[in-house]
């Protein structure tokens, strides 16, 4: 068996961004756009539900057959069961404004997250090596830091 000296390895930086107006701008449009699509989503949803239960109701030769009554009941089910995710993506969206809304000037935030590869060798600390982070003013890359 032989011995590696080095190996590439899969690791995740943590991205920060610097609270700035244009940050914030940004931050706001993107949030309200995701709001307005969780809207449209929810009104298309609507629509469509609303569409497959008078397809089934007209298709049948008795609607009030206890068959059809079912299966619009499973439609409505479904209905709300979407519904009740999407709403709850909107409320995480209007949380998170919220939250931007409160950030001050200059606080650093996190942002997320990228992937990247690293070289690790024996004697290296793995844990620093895994615990890096990004600082972001307006997309430039201001530091790295080494956690």
């Amino acid at each position: 068996m032989s011995e590696v000296s080095s190996v590439s390895i899969k690791r995740s930086i943590a991205i920060r961004a610097v609270v700035t107006p244009f940050w914030k701008e940004e931050a706001e449009k993107e949030i309200s756009s995701a709001i307005s699509s969780s809207d449209e989503q929810l009104a298309q949803l609507e629509k469509e539900g609303q569409q497959i239960v008078d397809g089934l109701r007209t298709q049948s030769a008795n609607p009030l057959d206890p068959r059809v009554q079912e299966q619009v009941a499973q439609v409505q089910q479904q209905v709300a069961e979407k519904r009740s995710e999407i709403e709850e993506q909107k409320r995480n969206l209007l949380q998170q404004q919220s939250q931007v809304r409160e950030f001050e000037m200059e606080q650093i935030v996190d942002q997320g997250q990228l992937e990247s590869f690293c070289d690790i060798k024996v004697g290296d600390n793995l844990v620093k090596k895994m615990q890096i982070s990004l600082v972001v003013r307006d997309g430039v890359v201001e530091s790295i830091n080494q956690d």
